[in-house]
């Protein structure tokens, strides 16, 4: 990367990593204050005057997946990876505050009544799928193994039989085009939700990074359509409904500013699905563009880890080899240490 970039920075002494595992509110207008100090102390400038342009896209790093005891807890093999994650990546975004212009977090965001969430089907004795443990595939489907809960009209307008034929159309789409099987979910990321939100320390460290580089933080929500999940912050799974009317739509303004930047760097959760089905498609993209622009994209490989539930599923294999194929492509594979 660019070495003319402003140096690396001490951490803050406010930074506590045994903190990064729990849920506490952050003491915003001190932070400010601490900010600013910092800002002055270390001279460092606004993002505006950055002559290198870089993003650091941060994938889902939410309670839901980031602390134990939550949701979807991406425990790694480590069983607190998601957790060991973040303490390197809050470390690496005060390393690096004077270097980032510009952090775009992602906000996985659901309601209950969605078609990867338990409420959404039902078996011939009525009871929802266990979740986690459940993939429903159109075969599943055709058997009568699983069946649309009627219950859940609502979202059809009332029209039960056009949200059978959309949601069949969606797990055999995701079937064909090579994408994982419907999972059943637990109910996380609620929106509304404590799991919604981002993880303590690390809103703390995007909150700080705001006001020292007087740099506006960019939310970006997905996976609010009832009828597709939503992996990749870039596009849904599914894209065109049974009825050939656009089932949801590309992020196509975030995909045109990530192409625009000089430097992407991302991390976040989890390696196997979130993170890397929008790397793939920002990869997509960029060859459509520039198969070159692959060089400016960067991974903190040591800021995201696999979905792994022990005795149940274990992507460790798969995430591995996407991120090799992303390297095949260009990208670089680097560590939260490694100087930007």
């Amino acid at each position: 990367m660019n070495t003319a970039i402003p140096q690396t920075l001490p951490i803050p002494p406010h930074f506590n990593p045994n903190k990064v595992g729990e849920v506490w509110r952050v003491p915003y207008q001190e932070c400010a204050d601490t900010a600013e100090n910092w800002a002055k102390q270390y001279n460092i400038s606004p993002s505006s005057a950055d002559k290198t342009q870089i993003c650091l896209l941060l994938i889902d790093v939410q309670n839901t997946f980031c602390i134990p005891g939550f949701e979807l807890f991406v425990g790694g093999k480590s069983g607190q990876a998601a957790v060991e994650d973040n303490q390197r990546l809050c470390e690496f975004i005060y390393r690096n505050l004077g270097k980032i212009t510009t952090i775009i977090p992602t906000l996985d965001t659901h309601t209950a009544m969605q078609i990867f969430h338990p409420i959404f089907w039902v078996n011939a004795e009525g009871k929802h799928p266990i979740p986690a443990a459940t993939n429903i595939t159109p075969t599943d489907i055709n058997q009568g193994i699983w069946k649309v809960n009627p219950a859940v009209v609502s979202i059809a307008n009332g029209d039960y039989e056009l949200l059978e034929k959309q949601a069949y159309h969606y797990v055999n789409q995701l079937s064909q085009n090579g994408k994982y099987p419907l999972i059943v979910w637990p109910y996380h990321s609620m929106l509304g939700g404590i799991g919604h939100a981002l993880v303590s320390s690390v809103e703390e460290a995007i909150f700080f990074h705001g006001i020292a580089r007087q740099s506006q933080t960019q939310f970006e929500l997905k996976g609010e359509n009832a009828l597709t999940e939503n992996y990749s912050i870039l596009r849904p799974e599914v894209l065109i409904g049974y009825d050939q009317n656009p089932l949801a739509h590309k992020n196509t303004k975030l995909i045109k500013q990530l192409l625009e930047f000089d430097v992407v760097i991302i991390g976040g959760q989890a390696k196997s699905h979130c993170v890397a089905w929008t790397i793939d498609d920002l990869l997509t993209e960029i060859k459509q563009v520039d198969a070159t622009l692959a060089k400016k994209v960067y991974l903190l490989e040591d800021s995201t880890s696999p979905v792994v539930v022990p005795g149940v599923v274990d992507y460790t294999e798969q995430a591995d080899a996407a991120f090799s194929r992303f390297a095949e492509a260009g990208m670089h594979i680097i560590k939260t240490t490694d100087l930007i």
